[in-house]
């Protein structure tokens, strides 16, 4: 029987600021622009959250029966270790996205934007489609491009919109800034499982440009983020709360760049996440004041 704490331990938490981060930068950039709404805020928050702990179950369904999650470092992985059957571990990737879905359903019923029940209808299929399906793109290299423009742009942008009716220049710059973000967070997961992914067939963005080119990538992901958010102050001066990051974000880039690997990585994804947050409250905030 899977307890409680395996299942929340399935859920990867240290993945779930790359969920909330974007509706905070989202939603300062609605301020920005005196249309900060909190309560579609909280609403926009909560597809992110579902949809991101939907995401993680999936990958670990479909990594689990691939079999490509057997020799990993890292997070509990329920289907490969046998803590969770498959078909529990699936059922709870659904019913995650389900919940995101009603809740998305919920916010659109606010703003009265139909449309937007067909971008939620695409950021569920590509969080099943990164490792799910019969040709996962995530296999491919090309995981950095559904989360940057999932967990980037539709997430900043749509939370923004959802608020204010129209988007700004600062909450563009913000989307991109939260996307190199999210994409750090993945590729430095992904570089921690460059020697299995190789063997297994699983062709991340990691294995396909080696390690050394992906702790390049990885590098810059986490530091041209603080330098993009500072250039908002040219609309509002307090986004400079933002250089605040700069030295976490050069530590984290020094540890990886340096040659971390295996189980000493794994704090640096715990402090990536953290980054990311810290970044969509200060950013947020900056915005907002």
């Amino acid at each position: 029987m899977t307890t409680t704490r395996e299942w929340l331990a399935g859920a990867r938490p240290r993945t779930l600021p790359a969920a909330v981060a974007p509706v905070m930068v989202g939603t300062g950039a609605a301020a920005q622009l005196e249309a900060a709404d909190l309560g579609r805020a909280a609403l926009a928050a909560g597809v992110a959250l579902a949809l991101q702990v939907g995401v993680n179950y999936a990958n670990d369904y479909s990594d689990g029966v691939r079999g490509t999650d057997v020799d990993r470092v890292g997070p509990l992985r329920l289907t490969a270790s046998g803590t969770a059957t498959p078909a529990a571990v699936k059922a709870a990737a659904f019913t995650a996205f389900g919940v995101s879905a009603l809740i998305g359903l919920a916010l659109v019923v606010v703003t009265g934007d139909w449309w937007l029940l067909a971008v939620g209808a695409l950021a569920i299929a590509a969080a099943w489609g990164y490792t799910g399906g019969t040709n996962p793109y995530g296999y491919r290299g090309l995981g950095e491009v559904g989360v940057f423009t999932f967990f980037g742009l539709v997430a900043v942008l749509g939370t923004t919109w959802t608020q204010a009716g129209r988007l700004s220049w600062p909450a563009w710059v913000g989307a991109v800034s939260v996307g190199l973000l999210a994409c750090a967070l993945l590729m430095v997961n992904n570089v921690r499982d460059v020697p299995t992914d190789a063997l297994v067939g699983k062709r991340t963005l990691a294995v396909r440009l080696g390690e050394s080119r992906a702790r390049r990538a990885y590098a810059a992901m986490v530091t041209l983020p603080v330098l993009l958010g500072a250039l908002c102050a040219v609309a509002a001066p307090w986004s400079l709360l933002v250089l605040l990051l700069s030295a976490p974000a050069v530590l984290l880039a020094v540890s990886v760049l340096a040659g971390a690997r295996g189980r000493a990585l794994v704090p640096v994804l715990a402090g990536t996440g953290m980054l990311e947050l810290a970044f969509g409250v200060l950013l947020g905030l900056g915005l907002a004041l």
